[in-house]
């Protein structure tokens, strides 16, 4: 039995992959604080929707999907329930396994998982980090569960910060990137419809061709690049406007954030 304590919008997309991987919906059991949103899970999964308190009884693997900073009431209110011999999975940003181990109590595992939104396609990246008790055996069943949908990497904990702002908020920054280039092909005369679909088109196709090509993407970029072409002058104005940096500074950013919410 599976528990997914706090089903909002991350545990919702785990919820969907788990059942489109093909686990029943009666070996799932959720949690909701809405009652409107606990009645809308059970009609759209079939999921049984029960306590905090019960689900933590009942599972023999408990994932927690709280916001951070709801992270403490939750683990104050299920510590009572939570033998030793459960798996705990949080995919709660900035949560460190230490955190949830030492408002556990008992020597539970304690996997630390950040996946992000395109487990609603079956394409997430997650990364995943043992805590202090977790064993191969844990991390195996973990990786169980989050392959179906997409890939899983195992890292060090001391990352998971840097893979919050890198994979966990990466799919925002491609969709502002998105915005900003459909918006440049309206400016350029392109109906909006057009220019999102060359635009959404080829960043696939560009990710595909990273992905099974192999290729450093400095590779990639070059055989696009032509000398004295179109696309270098697009890259010398990004290279003005100092874009790589920002990135840089942007990422950086949403590490540092990571690390608030984990300090409280």
């Amino acid at each position: 039995m599976i528990a997914i304590l706090g089903t909002g919008k991350m545990g919702e997309a785990l919820l969907s992959g788990l059942v489109r991987a093909g686990l029943r919906p009666s070996k799932i059991m959720v949690t909701a604080r809405r009652e409107e949103r606990a009645e809308a899970l059970r009609e759209t999964y079939g999921v049984r929707v029960v306590s905090n308190a019960e689900a933590a009884k009942a599972a023999e693997t408990i994932i927690l999907a709280v916001k951070p900073q709801d992270m403490g009431s939750l683990l104050a209110e299920i510590a009572p329930y939570v033998p030793a011999d459960r798996l705990v999975i949080s995919v709660a940003a900035g949560i460190t396994t230490a955190f949830v181990e030492s408002r556990l109590g008992e020597a539970v595992p304690v996997v630390r998982v950040m996946s992000n939104t395109p487990v609603l396609v079956d394409e997430a990246m997650s990364v995943i980090s043992p805590g202090a008790h977790a064993a191969e055996c844990h991390l195996e069943r973990t990786e169980s569960l989050l392959k179906p949908v997409g890939k899983v990497l195992r890292i060090p904990e001391s990352q998971q910060d840097a893979a919050t702002a890198l994979s966990g908020s990466g799919p925002a920054y491609f969709f502002y990137l998105v915005e900003a280039m459909v918006d440049a092909g309206i400016l350029l005369g392109m109906p909006r419809a057009a220019a999102l679909d060359m635009v959404t088109q080829s960043i696939v196709g560009a990710a595909i061709m990273l992905r099974d090509s192999g290729e450093h993407p400095v590779i990639l970029r070059e055989a696009v690049t032509s000398p004295g072409g179109t696309t270098i002058a697009a890259i010398a104005e990004l290279e003005r406007h100092k874009v790589r940096a920002a990135f840089l500074d942007a990422i950086e950013a949403a590490r540092d954030r990571s690390r608030q919410l984990a300090s409280g």
